[in-house]
């Protein structure tokens, strides 16, 4: 029963511990949209991902702005990016992303922005429950969280992977559509010129026997 609530209490510390946002975001056509989020406390680990799933080449530019107006992250024409940086400054930091360079193309953007605050549980000693055994849940905890997290970025891997695929294969249907739009046209109209050309000729003939 101990063991239980001394479970409990960890789960509910590293799930206030740590706060973040996952959205996907349509990003117009020479469109520059930005995402705030609050730092509280100085020293925080904010992680940052994003992902295009469709539209143009699958890429797009970004920036991550401190509370100064300090560049933390930038780059351009990337598909997908994954970082994790130490919050120097306590304040608003402004994650941009940029699709000025596309003039028609819109994309679709995943994208999510956590911030943790690295603390360690103060749990309450409790009878019977040695500093050990508090520790080795801990780590267990601990172990159990990053395993946690490297699976939700291996899904957020392959849906990125599945849309670009899918994106491709319709892409490739396009292409096999109009090719065989733009092949049965080019047949009928052959067609239809080598039947012009014969009667022409029996035409010429027939006036040259007259």
């Amino acid at each position: 029963m101990q063991s239980f609530i001394l479970l409990s209490s960890l789960l509910a510390f590293f799930a206030s511990a740590v706060y973040g946002t996952a959205l996907t975001y349509k990003l117009g056509a020479n469109e520059k949209s930005c995402f705030f989020t609050f730092v509280e406390q100085k020293g925080a680990k904010v992680a940052f991902y994003f992902a295009v799933q469709s539209g143009g080449s699958f890429d797009v530019d970004y920036t991550v702005v401190g509370p100064n107006e300090k560049v933390i992250l930038d780059g351009s024409k990337e598909r997908q990016g994954d970082f994790v940086f130490t919050a120097n400054d306590v304040g608003e930091y402004r994650f941009c992303f940029n699709n000025e360079m596309s003039t028609f193309a819109e994309k679709m953007v995943d994208f999510e922005i956590a911030v943790e605050n690295e603390q360690r549980a103060q749990l309450p000693s409790k009878q019977g429950t040695s500093p050990e055994q508090t520790s080795v849940l801990e780590e267990s905890i601990l172990k159990l969280s990053a395993q946690l997290s490297t699976i939700n970025r291996n899904q957020k891997y392959f849906r990125t992977r599945e849309n670009r695929n899918f994106s491709t294969v319709r892409s490739t249907e396009r292409r096999i559509f109009n090719f065989s739009v733009i092949e049965g046209i080019m047949m009928v109209t052959m067609a239809g010129l080598q039947v012009f050309i014969v009667r022409f000729f029996f035409q010429g003939a027939r006036k040259g026997y007259v």
